[in-house]
């Protein structure tokens, strides 16, 4: 397996990372899409994400012994990624076993890279430019709930079977900082995780911060591929 870029840090380094001020959530901007990208971060393609993420010193997650989904897929498809959130040093989960309505809901919840539960296929779509998140724990993908509720609204699920708007995201990269950012295109804004909330909802990735404005919406990308 290969390690994937200088977008990593040493591990010692990222969980030394130092917190930043809650971002202030806002209304989501008009309908025309995602709004240029955010200075000092760049939106990555896949060509632009397979040279990253295959570069001699790139971060890798060792994939867990015995996870046959995981190992599967990594031999079948050489881009595939562990999402690790810089706000708590977690790696995102898809919560598969979780009840209706928050089935597949994902989580920066898991202290190490346990397999398929924190597996991503990262799906570029060329027509649109955009990138389609397949979680490996339940072969679903992942959408953004507009039409939820609350503090609930805007929260990230993996519970599609096909790809629409509800599903599709812009990648960018800070080469300065060595972090990933996701903006979804169904309402513009960037994915945070909430490390505020408490109970079952509790590291939650939400799409509804305007701006990226530290390390509740940076991400490490960690490659997963043979």
């Amino acid at each position: 397996m290969r390690r994937t870029t200088s977008v990593l840090l040493s591990l010692s380094a990222l969980l030394a990372a130092s917190a930043l001020t809650v971002p202030t959530a806002v209304a989501a901007p008009g309908a025309d899409g995602p709004a240029a990208a955010p200075a000092g971060w760049e939106a990555v393609d896949a060509a632009a994400l397979a040279r990253i993420t295959g570069e001699k010193d790139a971060r890798r997650a060792p994939l867990a012994a015995g996870d046959a989904a995981a190992t599967a897929a990594a031999a079948a498809e050489p881009e595939l990624l562990a999402v690790q959130s810089v706000r708590n040093n977690r790696f995102v989960a898809t919560e598969k076993n979780y009840a209706a309505p928050n089935t597949g809901v994902q989580r920066a919840r898991s202290t190490e890279f346990g397999g398929s539960w924190e597996s991503y296929a990262f799906e570029w779509d060329e027509a649109s430019e955009t990138y389609a998140l397949r979680s490996l724990a339940n072969n679903r993908y992942v959408a953004v709930e507009k039409n939820y509720t609350g503090s609930a609204q805007n929260v990230l699920r993996a519970r599609s079977t096909s790809v629409g708007g509800w599903e599709r995201f812009v990648l960018y990269y800070n080469e300065t900082l060595d972090r990933w950012a996701l903006q979804s295109t169904l309402n513009g804004l960037f994915v945070a995780m909430e490390n505020g909330y408490t109970g079952s909802l509790q590291y939650a990735l939400r799409a509804r911060s305007a701006e990226v404005t530290g390390s509740w919406e940076e991400f490490v990308l960690y490659d997963i591929g043979a």
